[in-house]
């Protein structure tokens, strides 16, 4: 196994011995159980989940039967390695030193501007411009196309994308709290989940 998902707990300050500090983040990794075991076209998918959700339907249950419970939140590697649905993995699938990947979901910042969404500049400040400074500018163009472009760079939501951070360190492991120090900050708020793979 390569995969494993955390939760954010928070981040720190790691002193490297001359005495330079790193900023790192501290992610819990318990309760990691095999969730089940795919396979589709010749190929074998192990499937580990976190968590258990509060009220499961039907289909979910029947879907996680040897597991017992429903995980809130599942991830997938492809594997030939033999795995029992229902097993728990233990804190030696990640190690000090290890270089990961780590995937989850960025913060919201709700509906922001094109000045913090894309980093226009916006426009003069002089020369009458009252209200123009924070401004997108001119959209469009002549008559041909005579209409907006898909994809132009405008005002809307920010946030809430699935991020992936690779070349990550694994500076720290404590088997007694079943947590890891993983070098940088991280994506999304504290408490929020994220899957991490080690390289191969």
């Amino acid at each position: 196994m390569k995969t494993l998902i955390g939760k954010k707990i928070g981040m720190i300050q790691i002193f490297t011995e001359k005495g330079d500090s790193k900023p790192a983040t501290i992610v819990d990794i318990s309760e990691n159980y095999v969730s089940r075991i795919i396979n589709v076209d010749g190929k074998k998918f192990i499937e580990v989940g976190k968590d258990k959700v509060k009220h499961p339907v039907k289909s979910d249950l029947g879907n996680y039967k040897e597991l017992a419970f429903v995980p809130r939140i599942t991830a997938r590697e492809e594997s030939k390695e033999e795995a029992v649905a229902g097993s728990k993995l233990g804190n030696d699938v990640i190690n000090v030193g290890d270089i990961v990947q780590v995937t989850g979901t960025t913060k919201g910042k709700g509906f922001a501007g094109v000045v913090k969404r894309h980093g226009f500049h916006g426009g003069p400040r002089t020369h009458g411009q009252s209200d123009r400074e924070r401004a997108p500018g001119s959209i469009g163009n002549r008559t041909i196309p005579g209409r907006v472009y898909k994809g132009k760079r405008m005002a809307g939501h920010m946030g809430v994308i699935t991020q992936t951070i690779k070349g990550l360190k694994v500076l720290m492991v404590n088997p007694e709290n079943n947590t890891i120090v993983i070098e940088g900050s991280l994506m999304g708020p504290n408490k929020s989940y994220l899957t991490i793979r080690k390289h191969k």
